[in-house]
Formats: C-alpha cells, sequence, structure tokens
C-alpha cells in the first residue's frame, strides 16, 4: 500500500503512512514547468504506483483543495494504480446534505459523484450527516474522530462533557464514554446562518473544569455563547474541542471566551493539538 497527502493533510497522510507501516509518496506542488503565471494548481506524483493499492489524503476545503484533489486522483488512475481509497479528513460541503429551498445543489452528493469517478471507496470523518452516504456512487464510510479527542481528555483534569446542542450528542456521548466522565448539552436555537441562542440550562458546573465538545467549530459563535453561560454559572475553566476547526470570521475573537481550544489535524491550525491519523489507519486495515 502506497499512501499520498494533498498539500492540505501532508503531515496527516505522513502519520497515516506510519500507523500503517507503508509507503509514503511524495508530491511536486510546484507551479507548472513551463512557467504560467495564472495560480492554476500543478501536481505531480514522485514515485511510481503501477499496481499499488493507494491511498489519498486530502481534506477538500477551502475549494482550491478540492481540484487538487481531482488532479491527484487522476494522476494516481494514470500512474496505474491498483486501487484507489479516498481519505477526506474533512469533507468540504458536506453541510448541504438535502434540498432547503427549490433549486438547489446538494452539494455533499455532488462532490461525492464526483470522487468516484476515481476513488474505489471514502473514508471521511465527523459528516453532518452520516444518511448522505446512501447517495453515494461508492462505498463510504464515516470513521469517528472522537476517540482522538477522548484521548486528549483523558489528560486533563475536566469534569463534565457539554454538547452545544442536542444534535452534537452523540458524539457527546462517545467521547464521554471512552473518557469516562459525565455529560449533558445545552438547549440551542439558531435564529439565522451566524446567530445563535444558547438557552440557559440550570447545570451543576459550579468551580468545575467543563469541556464542549462538537464536530466542527466554524465562526466559534454557539462555542463562544455556551462558554460565556458556564463562566456565569461559576465554571472555573472551559474547553472546547472539536474535529474539524475551521475558525473563519470572527472565530479567533469569539473563541477568547474559552480558556483553551482543542481541534484535530483534519484542519491544520494552531489549534491542531491531537493526530487523528490512528482512526483512520485503523479504518483502513
Amino acid at each position: 500500500m502506497k499512501v499520498v497527502g494533498g498539500s492540505a493533510s501532508i503531515s496527516l497522510a505522513r502519520a497515516i503512512a506510519r500507523e500503517l507501516g507503508a509507503g509514503y509518496v511524495d508530491v511536486s506542488f510546484e507551479r507548472h514547468p513551463g512557467g504560467f503565471p495564472d495560480g492554476e494548481r500543478y501536481v505531480r506524483l514522485l514515485a511510481p504506483l503501477a499496481g499499488e493499492p493507494v491511498v489519498l489524503v486530502q481534506t477538500t476545503w477551502p475549494d482550491p483543495n478540492v481540484l487538487e484533489y481531482f488532479l491527484l486522483a487522476d494522476a494516481i488512475r494514470d500512474s496505474g494504480a491498483r486501487r484507489l481509497t479516498a481519505v477526506l479528513p474533512y469533507f468540504g460541503y458536506g453541510r448541504q446534505d438535502r434540498q432547503f429551498l427549490d433549486g438547489e445543489a446538494v452539494s455533499a452528493k455532488v462532490l461525492a459523484k464526483h470522487i468516484a469517478l476515481d476513488a474505489d471507496e471514502i473514508l471521511t470523518m465527523a459528516i453532518h450527516n452520516p444518511d448522505i452516504f446512501r447517495t453515494f456512487p461508492v462505498r463510504a464510510k464515516e470513521v469517528s474522530g472522537m476517540p482522538a479527542l477522548a484521548r486528549y481528555l483523558k489528560g486533563t483534569d475536566v469534569d463534565l462533557i457539554l454538547a452545544p446542542d442536542d444534535g452534537a450528542l452523540r458524539h457527546v456521548k462517545e467521547v464521554a464514554a471512552l473518557a469516562d466522565l459525565p455529560f449533558d448539552h445545552f438547549d440551542k436555537e439558531r435564529l439565522d446562518s451566524y446567530t445563535v441562542k444558547v438557552k440557559p440550562k440550570a447545570l451543576d458546573v459550579r468551580g468545575k473544569s467543563v469541556a464542549i465538545v462538537d464536530d466542527v467549530i466554524s465562526t466559534g459563535g454557539t462555542i463562544a455563547t455556551a462558554s460565556r453561560e458556564l463562566k456565569a454559572q461559576g465554571a472555573r475553566r472551559v474547553t472546547a474541542l472539536c474535529v474539524h476547526g475551521l475558525f473563519v470570521g470572527k472565530a479567533a475573537e469569539n473563541l477568547r471566551a474559552c480558556d483553551e481550544v482543542v481541534a484535530t489535524d483534519t484542519v491544520l491550525s494552531a489549534h491542531s493539538k491531537v493526530t487523528v491519523a490512528p482512526e483512520f489507519a485503523a479504518a483502513l486495515r
């Protein structure tokens, strides 16, 4: 087996290769040798792959990484690879998993359809709605990132794990079971795409260290609101943990409400403090 990493996921791809004892194939991401000054993506595999099963690791966010994935997948197939498994640590466009208004594209289905042109199977992590896998044209599997967050929590003094809303409960229950900690959740009302209201809920948090766990942190608005509510109820410390840390918009400002922010390496950031390589490697085995 050979592992190839797109530019968004090189360190994670190398870690997965180490976990598997597989060969890692370097890629040249330099500009086209012709020196075209238009900024188009360019990739070149730096080792032969003929007859090999290949794992391509690439987060498909933001948009340029989607195009880079397609270029790499096509190059891998043209090189004569026997099989291609697409490992998409963060599946960009996964949150549009159905039509909310007439005429909308279901972006999760669209992206999967095009990935399936070269991939034999898809592995991804903490997708918004696993039911969307039923529309994918190839075998697709969700790999849980929650064990990675639980590993991190085992080395802390956290007393309680909270979900920012009941939609995140499936994730929090898993983390709580693995870390052997109690859990609860907030009641959340989304007012629009940028504004959420966390309804006050009496929790036994006075003097405690609390961890808020979610699959994705985008602008951090929900987490910040929940953190302020916890501090108002007497929490000693608030840590925000997520699998996918996008941290867009006013995230840096919003997340100052937390004492610590922890994300995995599905999307690299200054808060990527734990790797999900063991989880993907186990799924690939």
